[in-house]
């Protein structure tokens, strides 16, 4: 089983794709947490887990990690440091740890934050980490979803490299999406947008490259 660090894995996204590697027959989740009291609650469940702040030095949470999920972020309080330096911080030890692939929950509309009314400093962040990523020889697979609902999962979505619609979609399904972009199969260095759709998660994943 490959050893799949989750960073952001106390947040709600974080702990679906979690409990998601936990439940699958290829993965093994390192939950990667900042603080020592969110420990137990992976812990309880037989999970492996690594203390990591995104601020500091990173280099021993990549240790025996065959792949990333980054699903961590601020929640606009240190979008920089965090959505954006933190996240360059992990690209840069997983490269050197030979990290197979990247996964990076980026979000609709980091492609152009100019042109956003709103979160623009947040976009941007996510933008300039997206680009450090598709420069940075890792392997990647960015994921984009469009805003986040707590509605249940349906297991199929609509993905495009480039929506022209609104449209949102449910935090189980961009966690299910993060897992599946995890397989080879479901291609290598590609960016893309999710919402709420029709397609099995698979399929649409089988579309990208």
């Amino acid at each position: 089983m490959e050893n799949i660090l989750v960073a952001g894995a106390n947040g709600t996204t974080g702990k679906k794709v979690v409990h998601l590697l936990k439940a699958s027959q290829y993965f093994n989740p390192v939950a990667m947490v900042r603080k020592k009291e969110q420990l137990a609650q992976f812990e309880n469940d037989g999970i492996d887990t690594v203390l990591g702040d995104l601020e500091e030095d990173l280099t021993h949470t990549v240790k025996n990690i065959d792949k990333v999920v980054f699903a961590a972020g601020s929640g606009g309080k240190k979008v920089v440091a965090v959505d954006q330096e933190g996240a360059k911080s992990l690209m840069d030890v997983s490269k050197k740890a030979n990290v197979k692939r990247f996964v990076m929950l980026s979000s609709m509309g980091a492609d152009n934050p100019e042109a956003a009314e709103d979160l623009k400093e947040y976009l941007q962040a996510k933008h300039n980490a997206d680009e450090y990523l598709k420069q940075s020889d890792l392997n990647y697979m960015i994921v984009r979803p469009g805003p986040l609902t707590n509605e249940n999962g349906t297991g199929t979505i609509s993905l495009k490299k480039h929506f022209e619609k609104q449209g949102s979609i449910s935090r189980d399904d961009v966690a299910q999406t993060l897992v599946h972009a995890l397989h080879e199969n479901a291609g290598t260095n590609e960016t893309f947008e999710i919402l709420d759709g029709e397609t099995l998660i698979g399929k649409a994943l089988d579309s990208v490259s």
